[in-house]
């Protein structure tokens, strides 16, 4: 039976957080000094996982599987998790968002496992800047993991960046030319309130509109046919007549929150509705009370018939999920 919520909206797009572990420390993500990790018995096991996901390809309607983090690649026996969730019948499509660091020795064997295609974070082609935002000096091995990626097979190979203003906002066009130039599909991504230290400031966020017009001063952009969209968060746009794209993703300027076809599983066994839900409904517990696949399909029922219309980021009472981005997976 789907998960059909009570405005209509169906999910079909299951997120999945394998760790809450990350190898860097990006500034709109967490603390320099970063986080106190999750518990590993709180966790899900692989087993566990594997069951979960399972039950929703199986009953629940899921078609797309998408594993995130932390930083998934953190997460020892994601190959197997990937093969495993790849037999699944019927066979979901499975992607993974990843920093994209250890990809270049992994993205062979994950797209042997399974994996269909990856989205890599890339917020700035410059070392220096790199290491500001990130406090790791790892830009060589992400730019390593993308040729991978690209070589291996795994497509699209897209690329995620989030602009912030004064840092590496005068990169946007930089960023386009290197992404056309390599075969990767380019998404820019408004800067979230989903920060560990709830820093975010809304005059601080580069918005869609003014991504759209960086690029606009040295490309020429028409928006792709809208049709194609169907939930996709990314406003798409033939750049130079095409065929390649670039996308903007306005989730706070723009949000699509009445297309949403998305639900969220965190690396410990709590449903999310929500990116920016303020509740969670607890699956780990019953799952390890033995509860049957007829009491954890219930929960997610209830979980989904809750959900609200939208995000609520423009309504003057929001306030930020008490989970930070990296807990709660992209």
């Amino acid at each position: 039976m789907a998960l059909t919520d009570s405005y209509g909206r169906t999910a079909t797009d299951l997120r999945v957080s394998v760790t809450d572990r990350c190898n860097l420390r990006c500034a709109y993500c967490m603390p320099a000094e970063g986080l106190d990790w999750l518990p590993r018995p709180e966790l899900l096991t692989d087993d566990e996982l594997v069951r979960l996901v399972g039950l929703a390809v199986g009953r629940l309607g899921i078609t797309e599987v998408r594993f995130t983090g932390g930083e998934p690649l953190l997460r020892r026996g994601l190959t197997g998790i990937i093969e495993r969730v790849a037999a699944l019948s019927p066979r979901p499509q499975i992607s993974m968002t990843t920093n994209g660091i250890g990809l270049d020795k992994l993205a062979a064997p994950l797209h042997a496992a399974g994996l269909d295609r990856i989205n890599v974070s890339l917020d700035t082609l410059s070392p220096e800047t790199f290491v500001a935002l990130a406090r790791r000096d790892r830009l060589g091995d992400v730019l390593k993991g993308l040729v991978a990626a690209a070589e291996t097979g795994l497509a699209p190979v897209k690329v995620n960046t989030v602009l912030m203003r004064g840092v590496n906002d005068h990169e946007a066009a930089d960023l386009l030319r290197f992404c056309l130039g390599g075969g990767y599909e380019l998404r820019f991504i408004e800067q979230m309130p989903l920060d560990a230290q709830h820093g975010w400031r809304r005059a601080e966020m580069v918005t869609a509109d003014e991504i759209l017009a960086e690029l606009q001063t040295g490309f020429s952009l028409v928006p792709a046919d809208p049709a194609e969209r169907g939930s996709a968060p990314a406003e798409t746009f033939l750049v130079d007549g095409g065929p390649q794209t670039v996308g903007i993703i306005g989730s706070v300027t723009r949000p699509f929150c009445g297309a949403c076809d998305r639900v969220r599983l965190t690396a410990d066994g709590q449903l999310r509705n929500c990116l920016f839900a303020r509740t969670e409904s607890d699956l780990r517990t019953p799952l390890r009370a033995g509860a049957s696949d007829d009491e954890l399909a219930d929960r997610w029922h209830r979980c989904l018939a809750v959900k609200l219309p939208g995000h609520g980021i423009n309504d003057p009472g929001f306030l930020q999920p008490a989970r930070p981005m990296s807990a709660i997976g992209g």
